[in-house]
């Protein structure tokens, strides 16, 4: 039977943990989630044990990231079922607090990110998202002090939206993306794919589908606004409400009107149902 990782709950114990490690100069990376989780998740485990001698998990559903018509009270919640994922993967310590203890009663401090937070994606339908993920990334960084933290690209303007907020605050860390994980009809993973009802389910790998047809259109020299326009068309055609489909210069998330203004990223926002779907793709 594997070992179960050690579980910290309060900032004092996690850093009494993380010294230890330190006092033998091991190498740390620290794997933020949500719970929940799914192979997807352990992707991101995995490839933070090939750069660091221990590994953290940190467990949280952050509030600060939901809005009061999202699913913060429902989010899938599975704690016991990730420790045992965990312990099969060998995971050293798992960080679990409490929203008392991320975010005491008195707590006031929340950071603004700027630059690829603010280009019209996931910004503009969920305006307090990236405040929130950038408040508690924060102190996932500083509670932890890794030198590595793993991210899944599924979540790409997140990637990009953490990665300037290290670079910009001078934090001692290296932000790695790591390539998403889909099922074998391509839908990205996702613990929100629980939500899916069968039909809804059958429906959700469209979006990958119309991702890899529309780059390689792009690829074949195809109209850049006239290929994505297409591609749109097909998604609400399936019965998905779209909330944008759109080609991006990979690193700065700014909209690009031809191919040569790449490198290019698609990424797609997009209701089946209740359920909200995001993806992305390289050009």
């Amino acid at each position: 039977m594997a070992r179960r990782p050690l579980v910290a709950r309060s900032v004092p114990a996690l850093r009494t943990i993380v010294s230890r490690y330190r006092a033998k100069r091991e190498t740390v990376a620290l794997v933020p989630t949500m719970g929940a989780l799914h192979d997807g998740h352990l992707s991101l485990v995995r490839a933070a044990r090939k750069r660091a001698r221990r590994v953290i998990v940190s467990i949280f559903v952050n509030p600060a990231q939901f809005a009061p018509t999202e699913d913060f009270k429902t989010y899938p919640r599975s704690f016991d079922a990730d420790l045992a994922m965990l312990a099969a993967h060998k995971v050293d310590l798992v960080w679990a607090p409490s929203v008392a203890v991320m975010y005491p009663a008195d707590f006031s401090t929340k950071i603004a990110p700027g630059g690829p937070a603010l280009v019209g994606l996931e910004d503009k339908f969920r305006p307090h998202f990236f405040g929130g993920v950038a408040t508690v990334v924060s102190k996932l960084f500083l509670q932890t002090a890794p030198d590595f933290a793993i991210f899944g690209e599924k979540d790409y303007q997140q990637l990009k939206v953490v990665t300037r907020m290290a670079r910009d605050l001078d934090l001692p860390l290296r932000v790695i993306g790591v390539p998403t994980v889909r099922e074998k009809d391509g839908l990205a993973m996702s613990s929100r794919n629980a939500y899916l009802s069968p039909s809804e389910r059958k429906i959700a790998p469209l979006l990958y589908r119309v991702l890899k047809d529309t780059a390689a259109a792009i690829r074949a020299g195809a109209s850049l606004s006239a290929t994505v326009a297409q591609g749109r068309g097909a998604i609400e055609t399936a019965g998905f409400t779209l909330d944008y489909l759109e080609a991006r210069h990979a690193e700065t998330l700014l909209p690009a009107q031809f191919a040569k203004d790449g490198p290019l990223r698609l990424l797609v926002a997009a209701k089946i149902g209740k359920t909200r779907l995001i993806d992305n793709i390289r050009v």
